[in-house]
């Protein structure tokens, strides 16, 4: 596996509208997208940090994956994404060497990229996605 960059964190939030005004009135960032993820069950918000992007992440259906996050944790950082040149080939080689997939087929993330997750029982707690 070639991981290129951190893609972007995925930070759980309550509240979307309210997230957005905090990180631009407080950390001095600007919102550049705000995109819903149907097939994720997300509506997401993006900010650009150098060459890292940080994503809001929140749900829309009460039993949707972030709703359940927050449910369990109260939200927060929610996943680590990393950048991957071939995807395919990556979950192949990741599933060969006994990882736990959540996704063993890429599907349509945010921004039009290719996204799987790898399962956090395999990598110590914490949610990892693939991007590509």
């Amino acid at each position: 596996m070639n991981i290129t960059k951190i893609e972007h964190i995925g930070i759980a939030v309550k509240n979307l509208e309210d997230s957005i005004k905090l990180y631009e009135n407080v950390f001095g960032l600007k919102c550049y997208s705000i995109e819903e993820v149907k097939d994720q069950n997300v509506k997401t918000a993006f900010f650009m940090i150098g060459q890292t992007k940080i994503e809001l992440l929140e749900s829309t259906k009460e039993d949707g994956p972030i709703a359940k996050f927050i449910e369990r944790k109260g939200g927060g950082i929610h996943h680590i994404a990393f950048a991957v040149n071939n995807l395919i080939e990556d979950l192949k080689e990741i599933e060969t060497s006994g990882i736990k997939l959540i996704d063993k087929n890429p599907g349509k993330g945010a921004e039009g990229l290719n996204i799987a997750f790898i399962h956090p029982n395999s990598t110590g707690g914490v949610l990892i996605e693939l991007c590509e």
